[in-house]
């Protein structure tokens, strides 16, 4: 959970910065990355790059711990009862703890984009509790907080998936091959070697380009359906076949499926990085190893 919530802080401009660019909100639509950062503060306050963190907050702490926990869970399972190691049981754990997660904290989502959405003076929703009640009394109870969720799972698979996978054979390649190079005893238990915190960033932020690459064009699809309502072209983004066409019809590739995706990677990588930093740091003051 700590390991979630220290990831988002950092990169929380830049996360709402992607929502508005991702659905071409009117204010915002005709600039890109940078003019974005800069205008959001002038238009909103500095505040405004936060706006929608707090929903992001009581989201990410118990969808971080739900992952890295079910993540450790079904490696186990998947290396007992069906007999798979090596790299491939990281891939298949990794895709099953990130959908795991996702389907539990998926209405936190809804709420925090919805928030991150809002403009100054243009404010739909007053907080995190009354855009609760709004999605549900206006947007058909609790079917509608779960809008989107499909292109979220089929994302969150090879997201998860390439994340773990990707970090976790780093890290065992590394150990193996250059111990003294690259690693160092853990502060908990001297028998266990564990990367050095610059190796950890790296490995960790490696995994994150990856995984942000394979699995971007189902992050845009999720967001276009989450807003729903909020889109002035709403009703031709009610599935995520539809929404994947309408986006590709209306903007191609690069400026529809894959728009924001230089932010993404200066807003994945370093994420990534000081999650998987932080869990392992987190893990040493626990005494998990």
């Amino acid at each position: 959970g700590v390991a979630g919530c220290c990831a988002k802080t950092t990169t929380a401009p830049l996360d709402r910065v992607k929502i508005l660019l991702q659905a071409h909100n009117h204010h915002y639509k005709h600039l890109g990355v940078f003019s974005t950062l800069c205008a959001v503060p002038k238009k909103e306050g500095y505040l405004g790059l936060y706006k929608g963190n707090g929903a992001m907050m009581i989201r990410i702490f118990p969808y971080g711990a739900i992952q890295f926990m079910a993540f450790d869970q079904y490696k186990k399972v998947i290396k007992k009862r069906l007999g798979i190691s090596g790299h491939v049981h990281r891939l298949m754990a990794g895709s099953m703890a990130g959908i795991t997660a996702v389907i539990c904290t998926y209405p936190l989502d809804m709420v925090r984009v919805r928030l991150a959405f809002q403009v100054k003076g243009e404010h739909k929703y007053m907080g995190i509790i009354h855009a609760f009640k709004m999605i549900y009394t206006k947007e058909g109870g609790f079917s509608g907080f779960y809008r989107g969720l499909m292109p979220t799972v089929v994302g969150m698979a090879p997201y998860a998936g390439f994340s773990f996978f990707t970090f976790g054979t780093l890290k065992s390649i590394g150990l193996a091959q250059a111990p003294n190079l690259l690693g160092r005893p853990s502060l908990d238990n001297p028998d266990v070697l564990v990367l050095k915190t610059h190796v950890n960033l790296l490995c960790g932020g490696i995994a994150g380009a990856i995984a942000q690459t394979i699995s971007y064009p189902l992050d845009v699809t999720r967001r276009r359906m989450q807003l729903g309502a909020v889109l002035p072209d709403s009703e031709k983004c009610l599935t995520m076949v539809q929404t994947l066409k309408y986006v590709y019809q209306q903007h191609g590739i690069r400026r529809g499926l894959y728009r924001g995706l230089s932010l993404n990677y200066i807003r994945c990588i370093p994420s990534q990085a000081v999650a998987f930093t932080t869990y392992e740091l987190m893990k040493q003051f626990l005494h998990l190893n």
